[in-house]
């Protein structure tokens, strides 16, 4: 290992950002692990690893003896002609050694040591910095294309935008700059890679903190988002200050800000949706406030239904229904769309379903057996019945069905 090693390795730290101090902790270490098999604990061994000066030495004591046979002695003759031509058989002294003096084989093992220690040592720093940026989009450049996705250079790492992680219509080519939110950290090989995405909710929501000022400083606060990746993506945010318009700042002046986010997002539809405690008034907004008409929410579970007009029913469901959908997922309510007439279609069939036939006019308890005795329970029996069907029932005339047949209708 030579002053030329040295200082390529002293290139690696620094084009790797790696602590020189860690750099030359683990050289000494490796080499120390590697001679000291050679030594004893009396040789006192010390390794230095030295970038100033690019140079690495093995420093240790030799004792002085008659012939040299080991790695830790010294012959009196040699050390009379080096180092003091008083010394005597048993003493010692003190020698530092190139490393590249050293017989190959302890320099091979140690190298290996080396290379896996620092490759370890660039992991931690890597992972170090992926913690910092974990939750945040990160840019990079298109390197290359394989066929489980894109990997990208960012500079201190790789990153791999995974085929399940991008948005079905976005392609991109080598050379090409990539924003991405950073999801993982795994190993690759011998090497870690950064996980990014384009299709998580929290990418669409990182974008609103770094492009929306008012969020960013926390006068507006993201409640919830939701999104079809490449299609649509609906936000839910609140005002905190008093005087901030939540939607227009999102929106910005003549919907710039807005357009922008889009921009990111490759024409992605983004509805803002303003934050209400209130379900129905959360549910119209999230739907869109100008298509509502009403919303009844269920007193038990959550369950909503929407009633709108005729001409806005399409836009309300959306295309491929997924203006309810996203809505749906937005409010946590199962949402159901009708025009008024749909709705007092739907609310009457619920109103016949729950309701036994003795309270249907003209069921007098004598027709209310026989009708129970054939399976007819409640109002909506009757009026899915035939008036044929009820006419063959014993005890049923045609004059008592046709009556059964238009209470049922009308009630």
């Amino acid at each position: 290992m030579s002053g030329n090693l040295m200082a390529i390795i002293k290139q690696i730290a620094v084009v790797k950002q790696l602590d020189q101090d860690k750099v030359a902790e683990i050289i000494e270490d490796s080499l120390y692990q590697s001679i000291s098999k050679k030594l004893s604990e009396e040789n006192e061994l010390k390794i230095v690893a030295d970038f100033a000066s690019n140079s690495i030495t093995a420093n240790f004591y030799k004792f002085v003896v008659e012939n040299d046979f080991r790695l830790g002695e010294i012959s009196i003759e040699e050390a009379r002609a080096k180092y003091d031509p008083a010394i005597e058989l048993g003493e010692k002294v003190y020698v530092k050694i190139p490393i590249h003096d050293f017989e190959p084989k302890v320099i091979k093992n140690a190298r290996k040591s080396i290379q896996e220690r620092i490759k370890k040592l660039e992991e931690d720093r890597i992972i170090f910095d992926y913690e910092k940026q974990k939750n945040q989009i990160v840019t990079g450049k298109v390197r290359r294309i394989e066929t489980n996705g894109y990997i990208l250079e960012l500079g201190y790492a790789d990153a791999l935008l995974p085929l399940e992680e991008q948005v079905e219509d976005e392609f991109y080519k080598v050379g090409d700059i990539i924003k991405g939110y950073v999801i993982n950290i795994r190993k690759r090989r011998n090497d870690v890679i950064i996980i990014l995405s384009r299709t998580t909710p929290e990418f669409v929501k990182k974008i609103f903190e770094n492009e929306i000022p008012e969020i960013f400083s926390g006068d507006i606060v993201i409640k919830r988002i939701v999104r079809e990746p490449g299609i649509r993506t609906k936000i839910a945010v609140q005002s905190v200050t008093e005087g901030v318009d939540a939607a227009g700042s999102c929106l910005g002046p003549k919907g710039i800000r807005i357009e922008q986010i889009k921009k990111e997002l490759h024409g992605e539809q983004i509805d803002v949706t303003v934050w209400d405690s209130l379900p129905e008034q959360f549910i119209a907004n999230a739907i869109g406030n100008d298509l509502v008409e009403r919303v009844y929410v269920a007193d038990r579970g959550n369950f909503a239904r929407v009633i709108v007009s005729n001409e806005s029913k399409n836009l309300a469901i959306g295309k491929k229904g997924k203006n309810v959908k996203l809505a749906a997922k937005l409010t946590g309510y199962k949402l159901d769309i009708f025009t008024s007439e749909e709705f007092e279609v739907k609310i009457a069939e619920e109103r016949r379903i729950t309701s036994h036939i003795k309270y249907l006019d003209g069921v007098t308890d004598k027709i209310s057996e026989i009708l129970k005795e054939y399976g007819y329970t409640s109002v909506q029996d009757i009026y899915e019945a035939s008036l044929e069907e009820l006419t063959n029932l014993d005890g049923i005339g045609e004059k008592t069905a046709i009556k059964l047949k238009e209470s049922a209708k009308h009630f």
